[in-house]
């Protein structure tokens, strides 16, 4: 079953082309709702599909991981995503997904994976508040399918947050020294909540002020806003943004297509763009660079996103 998923340097082609490939998968038939929904990954986030193989179990793990697996020798731990959502189901989970999310490993437990489908960014939207809210705010963006089935794009970086406490440790902040340019403005744009919380979090320690938007689209529109109100008034954005900090990831504009926009036009020059995102592979790095990229800082490390933040406000 791994050759399901082709290799990422494969389909590095798609990023900066405001689109994107999801593996959809589904959490079986939920014996209460009689719904059985699809969810999607993105491909690059996918190292492996297999079948369940021995899961060892540990003690004191949160209810929904179920333990460890030895894959080659490294052991990975295993969330159960059924369990995760509070679906019932009838059958236990028949598929394990190993995942890389911010240099970790990790399995998802799911009852089957469908097929892989190529999307345009434009097409996932945000969710409306009635999805929004379900499965505790799990789903950070949706898509229509040709065949009009909805596909749900989870925020895993929420799943791990709550499951493996990844994000919530006050002590990785723990260094971030107060920047000397308090005037200093930063917009940033993430489709997550739990990495917009840790952004606004290192800002606040450094002192920074900050616009957040929750995509590429919503980013892009405030610049405008911006830049419309600074010709008003014969100032330059530069004036009122020192840096954009952008996600890779996110529905209806991606951070290459942002980036990339932002460096074309004039009324932007002179404003560094980090980009921010758990695609840490050296392709992806690269990618970022050719759209104009200033920086690219793997999401979560606080300390390092603050270096970089200090430097080029410097």
């Amino acid at each position: 079953m791994t050759s399901f998923i082709q290799s990422v340097d494969a389909r590095t082609q798609l990023a900066g082309t405001n689109r994107l490939e999801v593996l959809l998968f589904s959490l079986g038939k939920d014996s209460q709702t009689g719904r059985n929904e699809v969810f999607g990954i993105n491909v690059f986030k996918v190292r492996e599909v297999m079948h369940v193989p021995e899961i060892t179990h540990a003690p004191d793990m949160p209810d929904a991981v179920e333990g460890m697996v030895s894959l080659r020798g490294t052991m990975v731990p295993v969330i159960n995503l059924q369990k995760f959502c509070g679906i019932s189901v009838e059958e236990p989970p028949k598929i394990l997904m190993i995942t890389e999310y911010n240099k970790h490993v990790q399995g998802f437990l799911v009852d089957s994976v469908d097929m892989i489908e190529r999307l345009n960014w434009d097409e996932v939207k945000a969710p409306p508040p009635m999805l929004a809210s379900r499965l505790g705010g799990l789903v950070t963006a949706v898509a229509e399918l040709e065949n009009n089935r909805l596909v749900m794009i989870m925020d895993v970086e929420k799943v791990l947050a709550e499951t493996a406490g990844f994000y919530d440790d006050d002590t990785v902040f723990e260094g971030i020294q107060r920047h000397r340019n308090s005037d200093a403005t930063v917009l940033f744009a993430d489709d997550s909540s739990v990495a917009r919380s840790q952004i606004k979090k290192t800002l606040e320690y450094m002192g920074i002020n900050q616009i957040s938007a929750i995509n590429g689209a919503e980013a892009w529109k405030i610049l405008n806003t911006i830049a419309d109100q600074c010709e008003a008034f014969g100032n330059t954005v530069k004036d009122k943004i020192q840096i954009v900090l952008t996600d890779v990831e996110m529905p209806e504009m991606d951070g290459y297509v942002l980036t990339r926009k932002i460096k074309s036009d004039s009324r932007f020059d002179g404003i560094p763009v980090i980009m921010h995102s758990s695609l840490t592979a050296d392709a992806n790095q690269a990618l970022g660079k050719g759209v104009g990229a200033d920086a690219y800082v793997s999401k979560f490390q606080p300390i390092e996103l603050a270096r970089t933040l200090g430097e080029l406000l410097d």
